[in-house]
This record gives structure tokens, C-alpha cells and sequence, in this order.
């Protein structure tokens, strides 16, 4: 308990000082970046619940960090670690993470400090339900208020809860379905948000690694083909960023769960070994490769890129020396800490943050609540139309050139967007611009070492713009 308190509290300090430490860099005026850097709201809250004839006392909490654009947006985390500390520090980098992409939400993040795997479907949907009641008392929660998501120990099944939940409250609430994002595809859920974040970051990762310039700097070939990768974590995001990764040419050499990692310099498959930890319950003796039984060693073996995408403070001043990536990819929030990242970061290590690469879900659900808002699949309106037009065009093509396409290659140039297109290519147009733009703001400042203080200057300077339109302040 009492290192717990003391992670998040180090996690929480770790954010401010970065904050301070962008401020520096912009013109803003002190009371203005007061309130930017503050928590707005903290409810931190307790309710019963019977579990095998007895009552439970369960702790949750909400943080709303930012109202300079409403709604708030951020996740909700089942985890027996949670503490408000924590929270605090997660919904203040929801805050900049939304602005380093243009979404237009305000930070938030929320926690039920329980361990899921101790408790049954039924205990964990009436856990959820009285949570999502909890909110609906305080109105911290609406599609025009707070709009919460899943997060480590979450998922869907959690969101449709919360989802229903609202609904039987707020039943004559037509956007009722927007309160909440990462639900189902049966109940207003979007394509394309499940394997999101991790998507993103392989968008992230491969844009910075196009730049020759960058790239040369670290003594690699420009592009991703080739490269050695270590993932830490399986999850969702774990895994389908090795899994876009190994698809998009590189290498996955070793990947840490909990019970330990598994480490293969030829390459390990993705899916195989996925499936190979579903079947055995343990990551550990995979066929053809080696062992680790201590996880946070295998961050320190042979690789070009590493992506911590577990949990926060997993690179610490301790470990960091002996970190052997050139790039770290930050899949998880805050997994450098920042004594680390000041070592990283002498020892040339280009670190893409947190703050950018693992906004690909919300970026998504972004998308996501527009469509509960809109009430319309996207793709809906146009798909067919396109489809027709594209046909037009290469009947006309076909008449003039007198030479047929096959069916195959007619197929393809036909289509039409549907949902998943345009959720992708959403999602790639946000990341790729994102990372040109802090990218320009560290290239424009000799002082700005980094691309995480870049991250936040680019965020401050669009909260301080959201603040003065308001009238707020001067």
C-alpha cells in the first residue's frame, strides 16, 4: 500500500516537472499556466457491495482535470494499485495528449481500486454499475460532460455496463450512447477501436522512423523494415503493436509479461506466441526461445526499439543504464521515469512519449463518439456512392483505353470506404501530423532536447489559446 502511494506520488511529480520544465519554453503568464496545470475536479468516493454474503467497501475516484473543452475524456482502470496520485497524474497527461492530437476533449481519468481476476462477472457488473450510479449523482457523466473509456483492467463489457447503466437513468437522453466510448459494436462501438492505441503507435513509430536526419543522429537505417523490437506487455496495446509492427517489417525479438519474457534474435511470431500463452497460461518456454524469469531484465537485451507498454515507472534511474535501444516507444503511460529519461536521453536515446504515441484510442473514440452523436455509421452515406462513381470512371477508362481490368484489380479500385477505412485513416492523418508538429517545435528551439517537453509545449500553447478564447483570462 504504502508503495503504492509512493509510485503514484513519484508518477504525479514526474508530470508536473515536466510541465514546469515546457512551461519555461512558452510565453504564457503565470496565473494562466496555473490553471492549466491543475486538477479541476477530484471525487474520490466509497460504496458497499455483497460478495459471498458479506459486505465490501470499494474505493473509486473520478478526476476531471481540464474543462477548457467539454466533454472530459479518459479511461477508467481496475486495478488494486489505483490511488488518487495516480489518477491525478493519468488525467492530466489526458489532457495534453488531447491536445497534442486536436481532439477536442478536456483530461480526465477514473479508478476502481480492485483486483478483476478476484471477483466474478456478476460481482464485477454490479461493481461497475454502482460506480457508473456514483457519477450520475455528481453529473460526472454525458456525452456533453465526461465520457469515460476503457483502460488497464477494463474493456468493453465494462463500457456496455456503463453504457446501459446511463441509459436507464438518463432515458430520455437521445445522445445517451455517448456517454461512454470503447462499448461494443453492437452497441454503438466503432470499428478499428479495439486494436487503436496500439495502431497509433505503430503509425507513430514508423513516421518517426522516415526521417533520415533523425534516424541517422541514432546510427540507423531510416525505416522500420528490419528492425529488432522487444514489447513489454501483451495486452491490447502490447500486443497489437508488435503485431503492426512485425507486419510492417520489423522484427520482434522479445516480449515481457509478468511471469517473466521470452527472447529469440531470429524473431518470434506475434500470434504464435499469443496463442501459446492463452494454452499454457505462461509466456514462458516457448518453443526457440530463451527465458527470462525476471521481466524487466529482458528490457535490457539487444534491440533497436523498445516498447514499454505495461505499466508506468518501468525504466528507472536503476535499469536505464543498461537500456540498449536506440528508440524508446512509449505504449504505456509513463513507464520512463524521469531520472531515466535524463540518462536516456544523455546516452542519445530518442524517447517518442507517451503523451503522443498512445493517443490512438482516444483518438478513436473520438471518432467513436461522433458517431453515437451523429446517430450514422460512417461510411454509410457514401460508400455505395463512391463505389459507383469509381466504376463510372474506369468503364470510361476501359472504353477509351480498350483494355479490360480483371475482376480482382476492378474490386479493388471500386471500393468504397467503410467504416474501418475511415477510422484508419483518420487515425494514421492525426498521428502523422501530430508528430510533424511537435517534431517542428523541437527543430525551431536548440533548448528543446526532447520530444516529450516538445509534446507538452505544443499542448500548454493550445490549452493557454482554448483559455484566452473564453475570455478567461487576457
Amino acid at each position: 500500500m504504502k508503495n503504492d502511494l509512493e509510485n503514484g506520488k513519484k508518477f504525479y511529480d514526474g508530470v508536473m516537472a515536466t510541465f514546469d520544465h515546457a512551461a519555461s519554453f512558452t510565453d504564457i503568464e503565470p496565473g494562466l499556466l496555473h490553471q492549466i496545470k491543475i486538477c479541476n475536479s477530484i471525487y474520490k468516493f466509497y460504496f458497499p457491495i455483497e460478495v459471498e454474503g458479506k459486505l465490501q467497501v470499494i474505493e473509486g475516484i473520478r478526476v476531471q482535470h481540464s474543462h477548457h473543452k467539454t466533454p472530459t475524456k479518459g479511461g477508467i482502470r481496475y486495478s488494486e494499485f489505483v490511488n488518487e496520485d495516480e489518477v491525478k497524474a493519468l488525467a492530466t497527461l489526458m489532457t495534453f495528449k488531447c491536445a497534442v492530437v486536436d481532439v477536442p476533449f478536456g483530461g480526465a481519468k477514473g479508478g476502481v481500486k480492485i483486483s478483476p481476476s478476484k471477483y466474478t462477472e456478476r460481482q464485477l457488473e454490479r461493481i461497475t454499475r454502482r460506480y457508473t450510479t456514483e457519477l450520475i449523482k455528481k453529473s460526472m457523466i454525458g456525452a456533453a460532460i465526461d465520457v469515460p473509456a476503457p483502460d488497464y483492467g477494463s474493456g468493453s463489457r465494462e463500457m456496455a455496463w456503463i453504457a446501459d447503466t446511463y441509459a436507464t437513468f438518463k432515458y430520455d437522453d437521445l445522445n445517451s450512447l455517448g456517454c461512454v466510448t470503447g462499448k461494443p459494436l453492437g452497441q454503438g462501438g466503432i470499428q478499428g477501436r479495439t486494436e487503436a492505441t496500439g495502431q497509433g503507435l505503430f503509425f507513430g513509430v514508423r513516421e518517426a522512423l522516415s526521417i533520415t536526419e533523425d534516424m541517422k543522429k541514432l546510427g540507423l537505417e531510416p525505416g522500420l523494415s528490419g528492425k529488432k523490437v522487444i514489447v513489454q506487455g501483451l495486452g491490447n496495446v502490447g500486443y497489437y503493436s508488435s503485431l503492426f509492427c512485425q507486419k510492417g517489417g520489423a522484427i520482434i525479438v522479445g516480449i515481457a509479461e509478468r511471469e517473466g519474457g521470452i527472447y529469440n534474435p531470429d524473431g518470434l511470431d506475434v500470434d504464435s506466441v499469443f496463442r501459446h500463452r492463452s494454452e499454457t497460461k505462461s509466456i514462458l518456454n516457448y518453443p526457440g526461445a530463451k527465458n527470462y524469469t525476471n521481466s524487466l531484465e529482458l528490457l535490457e537485451a539487444d534491440c533497436d526499439i523498445l516498447i514499454p507498454a505495461a505499466l508506468e515507472n518501468q525504466i528507472t534511474q536503476e535499469n536505464a543504464p543498461r537500456i540498449k535501444a536506440r528508440i524508446i516507444a512509449e505504449g504505456a503511460n509513463g513507464p520512463v521515469t524521469k531520472n531515466a529519461e535524463h540518462i536516456l536521453l544523455q546516452k542519445n536515446v530518442m524517447i517518442i512519449p507517451d503523451l503522443y504515441l498512445n493517443a490512438g484510442g482516444v483518438t478513436v473514440s473520438y471518432f467513436e463518439w461522433l458517431k453515437n452523436l451523429s446517430h450514422v455509421r460512417f461510411g454509410r452515406m457514401e460508400k455505395r456512392f463512391h463505389e459507383m462513381a469509381n466504376s463510372e470512371l474506369i468503364t470510361a477508362v476501359e472504353k477509351v483505353t480498350g483494355k479490360q481490368l480483371d475482376s480482382r484489380d476492378r474490386k479493388i479500385l471500386v471500393h468504397g470506404p467503410d467504416e474501418i477505412d475511415l477510422v484508419r485513416s483518420g487515425l494514421e492523418e492525426t498521428m502523422l501530423f501530430a508528430y510533424n508538429e511537435i517534431r517542428e517545435i523541437k527543430m525551431k528551439n536548440s533548448k528543446i532536447e526532447d520530444l516529450r517537453t516538445a509534446a507538452f509545449v505544443s499542448g500548454i500553447r493550445k490549452l493557454g489559446v482554448s483559455y484566452q478564447a473564453l475570455g478567461i483570462f487576457p
